[in-house]
């Protein structure tokens, strides 16, 4: 797959964690506690703007969900090798309200993950 396009979504940002598959994969499926290889896309809600992506750097990252935001612990298990999934995440599942001293702190983030491998 190449690098995916992020739509901008209208409206206010949900105040739930909301999943969409975009593609289904096929492989096998990811648990929670899982290690994740992944290729991944992030950007602001409001903005659309993109704060991270491991397509720009070239290659795929490769960790363990319980180290990540609880939008992608809660949003990855469940997600099959070869599918694409994307995470909207509210600023509680993610990096905490505003002033939380991260510099995405008190965004809604959305991430569009390709789930390459897991273990």
């Amino acid at each position: 797959m190449s690098k995916p396009e992020v739509e901008f979504q209208d409206g206010p940002a949900p105040s739930e964690l909301v999943i969409k598959d975009l593609v289904v994969g096929e492989g096998a499926e990811a648990q929670p506690g899982a290690s994740v290889e992944v290729h991944y896309l992030g950007v602001e809600f409001e903005s659309g703007e993109e704060f991270d992506s491991s397509w720009n750097r070239g290659e795929s990252i490769t960790f363990p969900l319980r180290g990540l935001i609880k939008g992608w612990q809660d949003g990855i298990p469940g997600m099959r090798v070869g599918g694409r999934r994307q995470l909207t995440i509210p600023p509680e599942q993610a990096y905490g309200p505003a002033g939380s001293g991260h510099r995405l702190s008190g965004k809604t983030l959305v991430f569009v993950i390709d789930l390459l491998a897991t273990r």
